[in-house]
């Protein structure tokens, strides 16, 4: 964390590319209160998650003074950054603000959350913002004020380390905000089916929303409700109970292997 004399420096990035209305919403709300540098892909790439480009290299091209536009994924960008770009480790990084909601099972697909999570990797308080709206709904003011809100108190307090928050602001937005745990998955994946001049077959995918049966203190049970959902994320995935209750495979599993 920041000392309280010095300007907070504040590494922004996303999935939806550099030139997106969310980011450039974002970069103008913390304009004047912290240091901004701009590290995002060239182009879209949602459902990029954690991904990483490992068969050709990442290019960066200079947007301006501590402005880069990335041929790679959201988290290529975040490491090109962490580890050539900038002159100092961020004391913030702010994933976002993306154009549609990261909540339940699209934390694990989402390239906004897969950057937040790479950079809190590297030990460093992080947040995903997302605008819960629909594709025609740019207006990105509630969740900038959110996020400028959410950086503040992070720089004053602090986050557990390798802990992200996962932010997804309504549109409109009823003033709210809750603490809430991520769903379950409330979606259904859909194929279309098609055909392409050759006459081979293709196929799109695509979300069916199921509305109903929508657990209680979620991030969709708020957003649904109107409200802002903030949920904190750990990226430590281990179920200790399972550690413990099926620890005893572990010498049925050799045992298989000695019997061979």
């Amino acid at each position: 964390m920041s000392p309280a004399n010095k300007i907070p420096h504040i590494l922004l990035t996303n999935d939806d590319g550099y030139d997106a209305p969310g980011l450039k919403a974002l970069a103008a709300v913390l304009e004047g209160w912290a240091t901004v540098s701009i590290v995002a892909p060239n182009g879209e790439k949602s459902g990029a998650a954690q991904s990483l480009t490992l068969r050709q290299p990442i290019v960066c091209h200079p947007k301006g003074e501590w402005h880069w536009a990335v041929d790679g994924t959201p988290a290529d960008a975040v490491i090109v950054a962490l580890h050539k770009l900038l002159p100092e480790k961020p004391d913030l990084v702010i994933s976002g603000i993306n154009h549609g909601a990261n909540m339940g099972e699209n934390v694990y697909y989402s390239g906004t959350v897969g950057a937040a999570r790479e950079s809190a990797l590297h030990h460093i308080p992080s947040v995903a913002m997302s605008l819960c709206a629909g594709k025609t709904n740019h207006n990105f003011s509630n969740a900038a004020k959110i996020a400028r809100s959410a950086a503040e108190i992070i720089m004053k307090e602090g986050l557990p380390d390798q802990v992200l928050l996962n932010i997804n602001v309504p549109e409109p937005w009823k003033g709210g905000v809750r603490f809430t745990r991520q769903s379950k998955k409330i979606t259904r994946n859909q194929l279309s089916e098609g055909k392409d001049p050759k006459g081979r077959t293709y196929y799109w995918i695509f979300e069916q929303k199921i509305e109903k049966d929508v657990e209680p203190d979620t991030d969709y049970e708020a957003v649904f409700a109107g409200d802002v959902s903030v949920t904190p994320l750990h990226l430590d995935p281990t179920h200790d109970e399972s550690l413990n209750h099926l620890s005893h495979w572990a010498k049925i599993l050799a045992g298989a292997f000695s019997k061979s």
